[in-house]
């Protein structure tokens, strides 16, 4: 038995593990096993989101029972002191673990360079319990504030410090500049007590970047009320104060808080590994170009613990998350290699896209690109890349369960418009206001159901002469405008043929599915609302608004059957036209009866079912989802009237979660989850939501 242990839950940890799992899959002589001293992965890049209380703490917090549910990796937690190199064992507080192959991914910690308070003093950022400690913190120094009667007090506990003007400290001083005006408002503060501040011993902003775009970064966080203080040197920090250096000279500042975030260094375990192993750079330790230590080959390393200069280069990879998802990749590739002796060592030689700053919700900067081409990105497009790269990494580690989760913090729940979209699609209506609509959708489509069994639709095949009835008449219409006939006269003549290829289809067309929105004569029903009545094209002049061909694909055609001057939003009909779907329906519907009244039955039974769901509020989801199916059929085979598009609409509004009001998914809906969530194939493909 071959035993993997990889120590540490962050990025690069997790990525190894389950890459690893899914190339030993088959292979029951490896074992991989995790060790953390957390129950949960943290998304280490998004802390500054919870601690100015822009998302929930959830939202950042990723059980690693869910991550590894259904695969084959051992999660352990303890918390490892040291590793036994020479007997090839890791030693936890609550166990020791034996290895084959080790994989060092534990991650980094915050380094305070011997700056006196500054560990005691600060509040690092750098920790699931750092950031809800943090929003805490920042809570509490508002409600001190606004029931301080000191002027003086009052001030310093609304002083605000950053240290470090990296890419971290510049997302939280973002983020907390847009948190204050929101919490000012909350407790009644003027914001012109509030006092921020970004300090950094070096002369511009995220310096791996351009620096065009360190001043754009800048010039937006002064924009947002923070003070930026570059060249400027933190010399100690106390209980209520910050000595700062410009130059020469020290100056003391009153503060009520120091957020630290002014660099980082490896964790304790990897520092200790460093004191017998090579390491450099804040005891990262040094590999090959295998990504093994240089010292031990049975040792790999993940993440921000590797200190190695690939080819070409001059400076050791960057700790970012990038440099976490290629290197799990490649130790977990060379350990497959190593124990199967199938394939060949791969080469570590990574190739970075770019790095993105969000300065708040609302606003970022990014350059990406491929290397030696690299693009500045405006604003929106740096958000919207930001979170769609959050997306795909949430693909890797737990599928759609964290990409609901995600979407669901970051654009469908967020308040105080912090997005980059603003507040445009957060939930702000009550969904006790849609059960009106969605029982009055139902009762249409129920009545639509009723009325074409009532007309035979589950007796005899009718769909023949009613695609035929409603074809004929779009393409009269179409003709009058092709000849170039104007008068009545001449409408009259073309609107016979479609009468005399519908005649004998009259009942049929009575009966069209979309007619359940409006009766529009005591003769013709449901087909009156979708298809048109066909005497109407006999005595009327219609008007073709839209004939537009789109490569061939498909015509969009929109029609009046009325002169406009005459025409109510009952005369508008809307078709698509797609040539595809016709050939299906001549070739393989309209030849057969049998065919066509299999068709018949199911989109009867189809609309009775969505009606009684709806009225009921069960399965809300599924039933909406298929109602917009079946008007999208009817507006490629017989085509809508508008006043019959409001049902398609309706159907989207029901999309989510409108059955849970008053209607039965409040009590089905959460058993169902629970159940279906169990079942391990759902678990292992996370093919379910929280």
């Amino acid at each position: 038995m071959k035993k993997i242990v990889i120590i540490g839950g962050g990025y690069a940890g997790v990525l190894t593990a389950k890459k690893l799992a899914k190339k030993f899959r088959k292979d029951d002589n490896t074992s991989v096993t995790l060790i953390d001293k957390n129950p949960f992965h943290t998304m280490l890049t998004e802390l500054h989101e919870v601690a100015a209380g822009r998302v929930d703490e959830d939202s950042i917090r990723i059980s690693f029972k869910k991550i590894f549910a259904g695969r084959k990796v051992q999660f352990v937690q303890d918390l490892v002191e040291s590793v036994d190199f020479a007997k090839k064992t890791v030693h936890g507080q609550k166990g020791t673990y034996e290895y084959d192959y080790l994989v060092m991914a534990a991650g980094s910690r915050p380094t305070y360079f011997c700056i006196p308070g500054a560990e005691k003093y600060s509040l690092p950022l750098w920790s699931y319990e750092d950031a809800i400690r943090l929003r805490e913190h920042i809570l509490d120094c508002f409600r001190q504030a606004a029931a301080e009667i000191d002027e003086r007090k009052r001030r310093r506990l609304l002083t605000f410090h950053v240290v470090g003007a990296g890419l971290t400290g510049v997302e939280m001083a973002g983020e907390l500049a847009e948190y204050v005006p929101i919490l000012c408002d909350r407790f009644e503060i003027d914001r012109k007590e509030v006092s921020l501040f970004n300090v950094d011993l070096l002369s511009r902003a995220v310096p791996n970047l351009p620096e065009r775009l360190s001043a754009k970064i800048k010039r937006r966080l002064e924009k947002m009320g923070v003070c930026m203080q570059l060249n400027t040197r933190v010399v100690e920090i106390g209980p209520d104060y910050i000595d700062l250096s410009c130059g020469e000279k020290v100056s003391r500042h009153e503060t009520g808080t120091v957020i630290w975030v002014g660099g980082i260094e490896s964790a304790h375990v990897t520092a200790k590994a460093g004191e017998t192993l090579s390491c450099a750079g804040r005891s990262r330790l040094s590999t090959d170009k295998y990504l093994r230590s240089i010292d031990d080959e049975s040792l790999y390393v993940a993440g921000d613990n590797i200190h190695y200069i690939p080819e070409g280069e001059s400076e050791p990879v960057p700790q970012m998350v990038e440099n976490c998802e290629q290197s799990a990749a490649l130790v977990a590739h060379n350990i497959y290699v190593s124990i199967t002796s199938k394939g060949q060592l791969k080469e570590y030689k990574p190739k970075f896209h770019g790095v993105m700053v969000s300065l708040g919700g609302r606003y970022g900067v990014a350059r990406v690109g491929l290397p030696g081409f690299m693009v500045n990105l405006p604003s929106f497009l740096a958000m919207f890349t930001k979170h769609f790269i959050n997306i795909l990494y949430f693909a890797q580690v737990l599928g759609w369960n964290k990409i609901y989760s995600y979407l669901r913090h970051e654009f469908f729940t967020i308040r105080n418009k912090r997005s980059f979209v603003g507040g445009h699609l957060s939930n702000r209506t009550p969904s006790f206001l849609l059960v009106p609509l969605r029982l009055w959708l139902g009762a249409v489509w129920l009545f639509e159901g009723i009325m074409k069994i009532v007309n035979g639709w589950f007796s005899a095949p009718k769909l023949n002469a009613f695609f035929s009835g409603a074809n004929a008449w779009f393409n009269a219409l179409l003709g009058n405008t092709a000849d170039g006939i104007n008068s009545a006269t001449g409408a009259a003549s073309t609107a016979t043929d479609a009468v005399t290829a519908a005649t004998g289809a009259a009942a049929a067309i009575a009966d069209a599915v979309t007619a359940a929105t409006e009766a529009v004569t005591s003769a013709a029903d449901a087909v009156t609302a979708a298809t048109g009545a066909v005497t109407e094209a006999v005595t009327s002049v219609g008007t073709v608004i839209m004939n537009w061909d789109i490569l061939g694909l498909f015509k969009m055609i929109f029609v009046s059957g009325k002169p406009l001057a005459q025409s109510t939003i009952a005369d508008y009909a809307f078709k698509l036209d797609i040539p595809v779907m016709n050939w299906f329906i001549n070739t393989f519907v309209l030849p057969y009866d049998w065919v066509q009244l299999a068709m018949q039955i199911f989109i009867v039974s189809a609309e009775i079912l969505i009606g009684l769901a709806l009225i009921g509020g069960l399965f809300t989801t599924p039933s909406s989802a298929l109602s917009i199916i079946l008007m999208f059929m009817f507006v490629t085979t017989t085509g809508l009237y508008l006043s019959s598009f409001w049902m398609f609409f309706a159907a989207i509004l029901m999309l989510w979660g409108a059955g849970s009001i008053f209607g039965l998914d409040y009590y089905v809906i959460p058993l169902l989850k629970k159940g279906w969530k169990r079942l391990g194939l759902v678990r292992r493909f996370y093919i379910y939501h929280d």
